[in-house]
């Protein structure tokens, strides 16, 4: 297998100098360590000149290609590696030395816009590296022309195109609505605004955002009547130049649903780079679930009538009477069998009264164990797949017709009828498709997660997590409403049926690492414990791909973790607040700028709460403001020599960057051990456990000591940082796992006190 080309190492080493010169950087050990690691993964694509990662053997399928290892790597940044430009620069020489595409995908929007509006331009300037790069974003970011001209007829709710989604979106049709509408044509017409949503200059709901975006399914591409003017067309021609393309993993995770290929390039065309990639998991599990709200489907079967019923006379013309009649039955006929699955649901719910759930959100849920459907409610189900199947193939056949029709150049009829009767059947085909798996799903009987089938092959040691395919996650759930609303008009109480796999492995394994030319995944936070191991089951990687953990270069020694006495546990969460309260007062920095992290909102407003007033006036709690208004504010009281504290949960635990005064001092109240009170959570501890293993071990205490790290890394942002972090949990040192804990962390001085 080739490495690094000679020519292709001399660029990187060239451009590496050039850039810490151009900054006035000093050369980082850990910095080269990993640019090194990224380049070899890249290089690794080629064997021979041929594309080895997407090479197949003639007669073998897709699927069972050799899975290869040595162009995928996980690695571990730590703090202050400066992995931007570790990925970057081999990421760019190496993509255009093999006539790939760099795509560099983010989790969050903040790293989105730093590497689009100052990383990468920093590199442009200094590095003597030549290339283009381009933000790509989702069809939803951009306004459809198509959408905002019918909006804005005179008789919109006339039109048989009406948005077909009521329960998830509508516009308000508000007068100020309205002009901002016209407002938007108006600026589009003069060339002063691109479509984008995120350079229009008045914030926007999204309920009337959406009204006028298409998704995947609305959008009739290159047959619109307004594709000269599409603003997500011309920002996507635009990604075809660019050599660098910078997205998010939820767009990745969009393109490789509709097959790879459509939105960004191929993924065999592609060397990735997900930051924050240990984010990827769970994103993938939530973007490929399937979910069916029972009531809002109903009453979409019922818009679907009314119009197909505006648009009969239309159909008509085209030979589709037959189907008309057929499809108002079959219509008719999947909403009357939804309202008994919505009859068996709600009995289901009632039996086990599990009231509202500890946050106080009105939501009831009832999860399957192990993802097994209860036999009525499959045999429902099944007859649910059937009606679905019948509606898909009939709207297929609509579809095709009128396609047929609208390419006849013989007929002298009006485009516009054509191309919204396309828009109004692609997005019904998308609501049936996604609602049908929902169908198939539930239809199914699930096997013990494949133990039986793999009893021969596994042991019970933690090989038997990979190997065995963990089942399905199935639950029902009750959203309540206090005061009648839109959304519950005609229920005090809406059903929704869910699935989900609980890890995303399989999905990940068939759709990305299969298929790309190269990926490297990275974070500050990659490991748990340590080890990459629950990383590796989480996203199904290739336990022998190439690993990492490259070392924040700053001095931890000039920080101190202190765990002070306390008499309190955690669990006890009564006493432990008193405690928080009694102690906090004392922990904080008086002169510059503290971190309170709370691992659950009842705590943060109750010791908020029991504060003094002078403590209440100078803290600033999530939520009270948006996360950018309030770190503004906080370092403006920082930066005017008052003191400031920020209260906080999960969200500022990472991705916050408050260095120097902005942060002396971190306290984090206690562990935040995962609950597996989610439905997809409680699913996969149930599985570990009848897999012979123990959850809390394998998934709580990895999680804990991964959420510990992350912020406990809120302090030291520079070189010359220093400051406290106090954790005012004892478990990590009563408790048997809380040694792992404590050596999971960077070698911080350490000051634990006996009590």
């Amino acid at each position: 297998m080739s490495s690094v080309k000679d020519e292709e190492q001399a660029q990187i080493r060239s451009a590496y100098s050039s850039l810490v010169a151009h900054r006035q950087l000093a050369p980082r050990w850990g910095q080269r360590q990993m640019i090194a690691e990224v380049a070899n993964t890249l290089a690794a694509l080629h064997e021979d000149g041929t594309e080895a990662s997407s090479s197949i053997a003639p007669g073998v399928e897709p699927d069972s290609r050799q899975q290869r290892t040595d162009n995928i790597a996980v690695v571990e940044a730590g703090t202050g590696t400066g992995k931007t430009i570790a990925y970057a620069l081999p990421g760019i020489v190496i993509s255009k030395s093999r006539g790939k595409r760099l795509v560099i995908s983010t989790a969050t929007v903040a790293l989105q816009e730093q590497l689009l509006h100052k990383d990468l331009p920093d590199i442009q300037a200094g590095s003597g590296l030549e290339f283009s790069f381009a933000l790509a974003k989702g069809r939803r970011r951009y306004i459809c022309v198509s959408q905002l001209d019918r909006l804005l007829a005179s008789d919109p709710g006339s039109d048989s195109a009406t948005l077909l989604y009521p329960d998830e979106t509508a516009s308000s049709k508000a007068p100020g609505t309205l002009d901002q509408y016209r407002a938007m044509l108006e600026a589009l017409g003069r060339g002063d605004w691109d479509g984008d949503r995120d350079s229009w200059s008045d914030s926007i709901p999204d309920v009337d955002w959406f009204a006028v975006t298409a998704d995947q399914s609305q959008c009739t591409g290159r047959r619109c009547s307004n594709i000269r003017n599409c603003s997500f067309f011309r920002a996507r021609d635009g990604l075809q130049n660019a050599e660098v393309i910078v997205t998010n993993h939820d767009l990745v995770l969009a393109d490789l649903a509709l097959g790879g290929g459509v939105i960004l390039p191929p993924p065999e065309d592609s060397l990735y780079i997900f930051d924050e990639g240990h984010h990827l998991p769970e994103k993938a599990v939530k973007h490929f679930a399937s979910f069916c709200r029972l009531q809002s489907t109903r009453r979409w079967l019922g818009e679907c009538q009314k119009a197909f019923a505006r648009g009969a006379q239309f159909l008509s013309s085209m030979g589709l009477d037959a189907e008309l009649e057929s499809i108002a039955t079959e219509l008719d006929d999947a909403a009357q069998a939804l309202e008994q699955v919505e009859h068996l649901a709600r009995q289901l719910l009632d039996e086990k009264n599990s009231g509202r759930s500890e946050t106080g959100s009105p939501v009831e849920q009832l999860r399957f164990p192990r993802g097994e459907v209860p036999s009525n409610l499959r045999e429902l189900a099944s007859q649910q797949q059937g009606l679905w199947s019948a509606l898909k193939l009939r709207v297929n056949k609509f579809s095709t017709t009128v396609e047929r029709h609208s390419e006849d150049k013989s007929l002298n009829r009006d485009s516009e009828e054509f191309e919204q009767w396309l828009r109004v059947l692609g997005a019904m085909g998308a609501r049936i498709d996604s609602t049908l798996a929902l169908w198939v799903d539930y239809a199914l009987e699930q096997k013990e997660s494949g133990l039986a089938d793999k009893a021969d092959e596994i042991d019970t040691s933690a090989k038997l997590g990979r190997q065995a395919v963990p089942p399905q996650a199935r639950w029902l759930a009750r959203r309540s409403f206090d005061q009648p609303t839109a959304r519950s008009a005609d229920h005090d109480a809406l059903i929704e049926l869910h699935s989900s796999r609980v890890l995303a492995a399989e999905l990940l394994r068939e759709r990305l690492w299969c298929r790309a030319a190269a990926v490297v995944l990275t974070s500050a936070t990659m490991t748990a414990l340590g080890r990459f191991d629950r990383f590796v089951l989480a996203s199904g990687v290739p336990e022998n791909c190439r690993q990492k953990i490259v070392a924040s270069p700053f001095d931890h020694s000039r920080a101190s973790l202190r765990i002070p006495a306390m008499a309190s546990d955690p669990s006890d969460s009564r006493a432990h607040t008193e405690e928080v309260l009694a102690l906090l007062p004392d922990l904080l920095d008086s002169q510059a700028g503290s971190l309170v992290l709370f691992s659950s909102r009842r705590q943060l407003n109750a010791v908020y709460e029991g504060l003094s007033k002078s403590f209440r006036d100078r803290t600033l709690c999530q939520d009270d403001f948006g996360k950018a208004e309030l770190l503004r504010m906080h370092k403006d009281a920082v930066d005017a020599g008052k003191a400031s504290i920020v209260f906080g949960l999960a969200s500022f635990a990472e991705g916050i960057d408050l260095p120097g005064d902005y942060c002396r001092c971190v306290v984090i109240a206690k562990l935040s051990f995962p609950v597996p009170d989610s439905p997809i959570d409680a699913t996969l501890a149930e599985w570990v456990e009848d897999c012979g293993r123990n959850s809390f071990m394998e998934l709580s205490v990895p999680e804990a000591a991964q959420r510990l790290v992350q912020a406990s890394g809120r302090l030291l942002r520079t070189e010359t940082d220093d400051g406290r972090i106090t954790l005012l949990d004892r478990r990590v040192l009563t408790r048997r796992y809380g040694r792992a804990i404590i050596d999971s962390l960077p070698p911080f001085k350490r000051e634990f006190q006996r009590p």
